[in-house]
């Protein structure tokens, strides 16, 4: 008997998340071998009258595929894929793999010609601006150890986390969002971090459960130029599969102008993809009740209740500063007392303490008025 928590989560992924109507394509992607989830989707679309399109994508191979692509067939891989998200309204991202390490020893070269020729052009350009879409991680062993936890522990966490009220939640997130947009200032301070930067006429976007499973953050941009000071990542963070901790970068007028981590001379790699990949493209603060402690899963890690991050990369078109890039590159920073603690302020006025908000407006969305 399939999990009742699976059969919730499949309803509300369909029927809240992309909301597919009758006669709507559904393209349903799955990276991984696990099928509870992905047949109860189907079943859902169908139920709903939407016509489901089902990608199985197995790491292992992928990486194969990467390590020995060459430019015209990656450019071919991303016209046939790009051609098929055309044709669809809606769109569900599965990502159960095993490990998340797979992807670490394929050339730097062949990660950037895939993400700038097929992820770009597929994913950023077409299925975020033009489809209805969420993407989710799957439950499985490997997240369990990435999480420190027992699998069964892990399950009961990943399904209070992914089947949260997040109609409840999204309601929570008007005040912050009204603040957001009629905010000039910030200014971000904790230990190894003093960062001032404007989000002025930028806009705000409330993440409730529409886009990403887990959600909880509301999210802006800086103005491109306005970024100045020091701000210290205190959450390890993965990049086509390779490590990074303790990242840490001093900005001049918006651009990074020193970057250094236990692996300086990749991150620094990375960051010279292209003109906007020392830019920020995202400022975002999260507040999932569930998710306190990083886990190298960035769909779990921006959500961290008390964090924010400040994303090097490209801008989204619902919050867009000017900035574009073909990496878009989300790096978490924790405020809560045992990690450090931290202020985040708002025109000077202070709006969160060690990860509490403080404004009464605001209160809605922390932890105990969430679960």
């Amino acid at each position: 008997m399939r999990d009742p928590r699976i059969q919730k989560l499949a309803e509300n992924l369909v029927g809240y998340s992309v909301n597919v109507q009758p006669g709507e394509n559904v393209l349903v992607e799955m990276i991984g071998n696990e099928r509870d989830l992905l047949i109860a989707i189907v079943e859902e679309v169908g139920r709903k009258g939407g016509n489901a399109f089902v990608e199985l994508t197995d790491r292992t191979v992928q990486r194969s595929l990467f390590k020995y692509a060459n430019e015209e067939q990656m450019r071919t891989w991303a016209e046939i894929d790009l051609n098929r998200m055309k044709q669809m309204d809606c769109y569900i991202g599965i990502r159960a793999g095993t490990n998340v390490n797979e992807l670490s020893d394929v050339p730097e070269d062949k990660m950037k010609l895939y993400n700038s020729l097929y992820s770009h052009s597929v994913h950023s350009e077409q299925r975020v601006k033009h489809t209805k879409w969420v993407v989710l991680r799957y439950p499985n062993a490997s997240m369990a150890q990435l999480a420190n936890t027992s699998t069964e522990a892990f399950e009961n966490f990943y399904f209070d986390v992914c089947n949260l009220d997040y109609a409840k939640m999204d309601r929570a997130q008007d005040a912050l969002a009204d603040l957001m947009k009629r905010t000039d200032k910030v200014r971000i301070a904790g230990p190894g971090t003093d960062l001032s930067f404007s989000i002025k006429g930028i806009g705000a976007i409330k993440c409730s459960g529409e886009r990403n499973i887990p959600d909880g953050e509301v999210y802006t941009a800086p103005v491109r130029d306005s970024v100045n000071g020091t701000i210290s990542y205190n959450t390890p963070t993965l990049y086509n599969g390779i490590t990074f901790e303790n990242i840490k970068f001093r900005f001049e007028n918006g651009k990074i102008v020193e970057a250094t981590s236990n692996d300086t001379e990749n991150l620094n790699k990375i960051l010279d993809t292209d003109d906007g990949s020392r830019y920020i493209g995202e400022f975002a603060i999260g507040f999932n009740p569930y998710i306190l402690h990083p886990m190298k899963d960035i769909l779990f890690d921006e959500k961290i209740a008390g964090s924010l991050h400040f994303t090097p990369g490209q801008a989204y078109e619902e919050a867009f500063n000017g900035n574009k890039s073909s990496i878009h590159w989300d790096l978490v920073l924790i405020q809560r007392p045992e990690y450090g603690g931290g202020e985040i302020y708002f025109d000077d006025v202070l709006i969160r303490k060690d990860g509490i908000f403080v404004l009464p407006e605001l209160n809605g969305l922390n932890p105990e008025n969430l679960k």
